[in-house]
């Protein structure tokens, strides 16, 4: 959300589904109740709003992706999904609890996206999400790195569209915006890749592609996703099977009850 990443809900769903299926352990984390309102900011192809609507409780869904959200409109058409910007967004009530998994490190201006999400949370209510840490896909970005500036003659580093904060850096912004942090941890996560051979070529093609080679024809972007998978392959490449070097943020922050 707030990236300018052209996001492809059939390559998302058909490719890349473990990033749903990881988030299915974060929805457990929410511990959702019925009856109560939750934000699903980021919510994609609508895949974890389903399962936190199990609960009982009643959700939202926000992605800053048009065709994600007509995706997840189509595969859930009883719910209400609406496009939005994650860091530029107010809603006519107040939520239980904001939940978010796979999204916030899209979007670099992140006191913006924590103060709209203090705003829209009633006092007492929780903030529940899951995203890139630091050092996150870092064999996976260096390489990109190296391939655009030995191969193309560009410096990558600027098109980087993600914010992966440490614990420390986030947990402060939290509290500067008037919400507890009560859990949080930065664990590895090595990732297998769908699709064997091409799990690295489908995530470059999913995940990277509009950032770092927006400038690239298609087949100049296959030629680039070739390079990497072979500076990448060493380390990534193990048995027939791509590990993406994962590292995730899980945090739980509540919103303080103001005096």
């Amino acid at each position: 959300m707030g990236s300018i990443h052209d996001w492809k809900p059939e390559l998302y769903d058909q490719k890349l589904g473990f990033v749903s299926n990881f988030g299915k352990d974060v929805v457990s984390q929410l511990q959702a109740q019925p009856g109560e309102v939750i934000l699903d900011l980021g919510c994609g192809t609508g895949d974890l709003s389903y399962e936190i609507q199990k609960t009982g409780a009643s959700v939202l869904g926000m992605d800053y992706s048009p065709s994600m959200i007509e995706q997840a409109q189509r595969k859930y058409p009883q719910f209400d999904f609406r496009v939005g910007n994650a860091a530029d967004f107010s809603l006519d009530q107040k939520v239980d609890a904001v939940f978010s998994n796979a999204a916030l490190h899209w979007i670099k201006d992140a006191e913006d996206v924590v103060a709209c999400i203090s705003n829209v949370l009633r006092e007492g209510g929780r903030f529940v999400a899951e995203f890139g840490g630091k050092g996150n896909v870092d064999m996976i970005v260096q390489s990109i790195y190296k391939v655009l500036s030995e191969q193309y003659g560009i410096d990558a580093k600027k098109r980087n569209p993600w914010f992966f904060p440490s614990i420390g850096q986030y947990s402060s912004l939290l509290e500067s915006k008037g919400l507890r942090v009560t859990y949080a941890v930065h664990f590895d996560r090595p990732t297998p890749l769908e699709d064997g051979d091409n799990g690295l070529f489908h995530w470059l093609n999913g995940l990277a592609a509009d950032e770092f080679f927006c400038d690239f024809t298609e087949s100049k972007k296959v030629e680039a996703f070739q390079h990497i998978c072979d500076a990448a392959r060493p380390v990534l490449y193990k048995d027939g099977t791509w590990l993406a070097d994962y590292k995730r943020i899980r945090i739980v922050a509540v919103k303080q009850v103001s005096c």
